[in-house]
């Protein structure tokens, strides 16, 4: 058995990203998922880029504020208490609108933990596709 209490502010935030990112797995003794807390101030986004993964399953679950994820479809929004789960293949950017209120903060869980798997997707390429979107049955 093991059990860890992890103090999530004592967790540097990661260098280089577009908002607060701070990576939990490690402290928290995780090998089977992983798992990140984000805070992002109006206009900041959560990932790097727009993006899909091969494998990995994603949530997000929004602790406070609004968080808008961007998807090919249209654009969720997603509420304090409410999980935004991602399939893999899934393209997806979550922001905070540049008009929001305040920041929003997401507890971002993936499994299985990967590095590396993450494909930028570009959104022009499929409206670009056009007709061809969707013809192979």
């Amino acid at each position: 058995m093991g059990y860890r209490v992890v103090d999530t502010e004592s967790v540097e935030p990661e260098p280089d990203r577009p908002c607060e990112c701070r990576k939990l797995t490690g402290p928290a003794g995780l090998d089977e998922v992983a798992l990140n807390r984000f805070r992002a101030a109006p206009g900041e986004q959560v990932p790097l880029a727009y993006h899909y993964h091969e494998t990995q399953e994603e949530a997000f679950y929004v602790l406070s504020g609004t968080l808008a994820v961007e998807t090919p479809d249209r654009t969720y929004e997603v509420d304090a208490g409410e999980l935004f789960a991602v399939d893999p293949g899934s393209p997806q950017r979550a922001h905070n609108p540049a008009d929001a209120d305040g920041p929003v903060e997401i507890l971002a869980i993936g499994a299985p933990p990967v590095d590396g798997d993450a494909v930028a997707y570009d959104p022009t390429a499929d409206a670009d596709a056009g007709d061809d979107a969707g013809t192979d049955a």
